[in-house]
C-alpha cells in the first residue's frame, strides 16, 4: 500500500495523481531522456508542480519510482503469462517485451547512478519478484520442450541484462533477439527449423 511520509495511506485522489505522475514521467523520460524537467512531467500529467513534489520530493525519488513501477509492471505481466496455453511463446514473448523496455530502464538506471543511487538497492524486492517470475516462465517453457534444459534462471537473467543494455544504447535489438532465441531453443528444434527452411528453397 502506498503511504504518505507520515505513514498514512494515500487518499484515492492522491493515489490517482501519483499514478498519473508516474505514467507521465515514464513517457517523458522515454522520449526526452532523464534530463527532462519535472515541470514537463507535471504538464504531461495534468497536475501542478506542487503535486509532483508532494509525492516525489526530488527528481531522484521520481526516477526511482519510475524504475520500480516499470519492474512491477513487467513482473505482473510475467505472472499473468504463467498460465498461458503456449509456454514457449509466453517465455520468448516476455523476453522480447523486457528488451523493448530497455531504453527507458537504461536511461533511468544511468541517471540514478549519476546521482549516486544504487538502482539495485532502490528496486529491492521488486527486482527479486521479477527474477522469480522469469524463472517460473523459464521452467514452464523447458517442461514444454521450447527452451533447452541446460539453461538456468541466472543465465537467462544475464542474457536479458546484456541484450537490454545493448538495445538501450545501440538499438537494433531484433537481430540480436533472433540470435539469442536461436541459442535458447533445443538443438533438435533448431535442426527441424533448418530442415524446413531448406525444404522451402
Amino acid at each position: 500500500m502506498t503511504t504518505t511520509s507520515s505513514g498514512k495511506p494515500l487518499r484515492a485522489d492522491a493515489l490517482r495523481n501519483r499514478a498519473k505522475v508516474l505514467a507521465a514521467a515514464e513517457d517523458v523520460f522515454a522520449v526526452q531522456g532523464t534530463a527532462a524537467s519535472t515541470e514537463e512531467v507535471a504538464r504531461r500529467a495534468g497536475v501542478g508542480i506542487g503535486t509532483v513534489f508532494r509525492h516525489f520530493p526530488t527528481k531522484e525519488s521520481l526516477l526511482e519510482a519510475v524504475l520500480v513501477a516499470l519492474l512491477e509492471r513487467l513482473a505482473a505481466q510475467a505472472r499473468d503469462l504463467a498460465s498461458a496455453a503456449d509456454p514457449g511463446e509466453a517465455f520468448f514473448g516476455f523476453f522480447a517485451r523486457v528488451v523493448a523496455q530497455a531504453a527507458t530502464k537504461q536511461a533511468v538506471t544511468d541517471a540514478l547512478a549519476e546521482a549516486g543511487v544504487d538502482a539495485r538497492a532502490a528496486t529491492g524486492r521488486t527486482g527479486q519478484d521479477l527474477k522469480a517470475a522469469i524463472g517460473a516462465l523459464l521452467e514452464r517453457a523447458q517442461r514444454a520442450g521450447a527452451v533447452r534444459a541446460d539453461i538456468g534462471p541466472s543465465e537467462v537473467t544475464a542474457l536479458l541484462a546484456g541484450i537490454s543494455y545493448a538495445a538501450g544504447r545501440a538499438g537494433g535489438s531484433d537481430d540480436v533477439l533472433r540470435i539469442a532465441f536461436d541459442g535458447l531453443r533445443p538443438q533438435d528444434e533448431k535442426a527441424d527449423q533448418a530442415d524446413q527452411a531448406a525444404a522451402r528453397r
